[in-house]
């Protein structure tokens, strides 16, 4: 009896120390800064707090109610486009207006294993993120132009594989699949994908980062596709971040690709800035290393570009828990991002705003951003709809970005749903996905006009090449080096 009493306070003092230990792991660290401090154009980066566990702030999604809608910003209404999708992720407009809405999720065996991948399951399960991919595409048709969906048809095919990315090419509905880029003849109006599909281009697939996105250039003869890291900071080794990290470019003419810029942790949204003709893109920084680190971005792309992923971030900070040796010189051409959105926010859609939109001269200038929202940051951050407002010479202004949908967060920190893209809908309405809600919302400026067209800067042209033959003679000056007696 006594050995029985014995072993059972032995348990029961383990059972406490382990849940005051779970307790402790859960608590996490709070911020210090305000959200606001963390974005635009120069963010306060506080001092790193690195972490062998993450802080954890999971938004339980409770769904949204009949008659439930997020809150727009003044002057603005918000409705249902379409309702009761499942994780409806990325869209696409096609010429006649239809709207294709990716059902999608992560393929299986996505991340990493051991505890780490046991508590990640965890984390996506309880956001609304761990079922099994649909693997679908949605036509939605609004016949009547009412601004509601009336129709819809879902398009199935086996050669779909955690679909994200979408683009409409000559005849050619393109796909950004987990691990490949693939297309089928389509034509608007079209509502099957038969046969099997032909692919464009391999790509890394599955990890952490599973999602693919497409966008054609203004010309339409070159498709970039983001690739994220497997992983946080290439712990796994960097071996595993072949082709990652990264935006690929693909030439249809020449039929080949190129890594277009790399050190971008995992880019998302992809847009055409239209006054500065400039590639832009969201991206989801690091984490563990605090509440308050690091602030995910928005920023343009170049040729070349590196952004410093997985050794630097924001330009000249050094990430020291990096165990591979960084490469030589990095800090000389390592760019700075245009605008911080926030840490642990989670950008992903990105929207120019264009002629044509009818949200109001309030919003006529800049770029509209989804935050799907935090799963590690204490208070959660993100979780709505935002824009960044941007001057005639096409660059983010210093100021805080705008709220234009918000209420997905609950004063209870539960979730109605998470934002997840945004684009706009052939009359001008702005579109917003909001996967674990399963609805796109519909958001206008009631009475607006359509917006001007926004007109590019001027291309300023090279100069014209020399005429074959001609010859450069330089001349030193009584100030000049050549003329100076050499020692």
């Amino acid at each position: 009896m006594f050995t029985i009493r014995k072993t059972l306070t032995g348990l029961i003092i383990v059972l406490v120390v382990l849940g005051l230990a779970a307790a402790w792991l859960m608590r996490g660290d709070s911020a210090q800064l305000t959200l606001d401090k963390t974005t635009g154009p120069k963010p306060e980066l506080a001092e790193a707090a690195p972490q062998w566990f993450p802080t954890i702030g999971i938004a339980k999604p409770v769904g949204w109610a009949a008659g439930e809608a997020p809150v727009a910003a003044e002057g603005l209404i918000v409705t249902r486009f379409a309702d009761k999708l499942d994780h409806p992720r990325t869209m696409t407009v096609l010429p006649n207006g239809d709207v294709l809405a990716a059902e999608t999720n992560g393929p299986a065996q996505r991340g990493p294993g051991g505890i780490t991948g046991l508590v990640m399951g965890y984390l996506l399960s309880s956001a609304g993120a761990g079922e099994a991919s649909p693997n679908k595409i949605v036509v939605l048709r609004d016949s009547n132009g009412d601004g509601v969906a009336d129709q819809r048809f879902e398009m199935s095919n086996p050669g779909l594989d955690s679909p994200f990315g979408m683009v409409l090419r000559e005849g050619r509905l393109y796909v950004g699949n987990h691990n490949a880029v693939v297309s089928w003849p389509f034509t608007p109006g079209q509502t099957t994908l038969s046969g099997k599909p032909e692919k464009l281009m391999d790509l890394p697939g599955g990890g952490n980062h599973w999602a693919r996105n497409l966008s054609l250039s203004p010309d339409g003869k070159l498709l970039y596709v983001t690739v994220g890291s497997s992983s946080n900071i290439g712990e796994n080794g960097l071996d595993k971040e072949k082709g990652r990290a990264a935006i690929h470019e693909y030439d249809f003419d020449r039929k080949t690709s190129r890594e277009y810029a790399e050190g971008l942790r995992n880019p998302n949204g992809l847009d055409w800035n239209p006054r500065s003709g400039e590639l832009w893109t969201t991206v989801n920084e690091r984490d563990m290393l605090g509440s308050d680190l690091v602030p995910d971005y928005l920023t343009n792309v170049p040729l070349g570009a590196q952004y410093g992923w997985p050794w630097v971030y924001w330009k000249k900070n050094i990430d020291w828990r990096v165990n591979d040796p960084m490469p030589r010189d990095m800090f000389f051409y390592v760019r700075k991002p245009e605008y911080g959105l926030g840490s642990h926010v989670a950008p992903l859609g990105l929207a120019f705003a264009r002629g044509g939109n009818l949200m109001g001269e309030r919003f006529a200038s800049g770029a509209f951003v989804a935050r799907h929202g935090s799963w590690n940051r204490k208070p959660l951050s993100g979780y709505d709809v935002v824009f960044v407002a941007f001057d005639n010479n096409g660059n983010a202004l210093p100021k805080p970005p705008v709220p234009v949908l918000t209420g997905f967060l609950t004063k209870d920190n539960t979730t109605h749903g998470r934002p997840t893209w945004v684009a706009f809908a052939k009359d001008g309405a702005l579109l917003v996905s909001d996967d674990t809600g399963g609805v796109i919302w519909r958001v206008v400026a009631p009475g607006a006009k359509p917006a001007a067209a926004i007109t590019p800067i001027p291309a300023t042209p090279m100069p014209p090449a020399p005429k074959q033959g001609t010859k450069f003679i330089v001349k030193p000056t009584m100030d000049s080096d050549l003329t100076k007696p050499q020692n």
